[in-house]
């Protein structure tokens, strides 16, 4: 069976509203779950290729800081 995840993860969402992919991505980082974590790189990976350069600065920016303080606490 091929299953191509990006495309099943768009689908999914398509068509719907603000406050629904809101609070998807709200759940699915609250739950901590590792079966959501493809769906959010699905959408991180979206972001990244319709985002300015700097989005993409401020984003680097964020996961890098949230990673050395993630490092300290462990």
């Amino acid at each position: 069976m091929d299953i191509n995840i990006r495309e099943h993860i768009i689908n999914n969402f398509k068509g719907d509203d603000y406050n629904t992919l809101k609070n998807a991505i709200d759940e699915s980082v609250a739950s901590q779950d590792e079966v959501t974590l493809p769906g959010l790189g699905v959408f991180l990976e979206i972001i990244w290729e319709n985002a300015s350069q700097e989005l993409k600065n401020e984003l680097i920016e964020i996961i890098k800081k949230r990673v050395e303080n993630k490092e300290k606490n462990s």
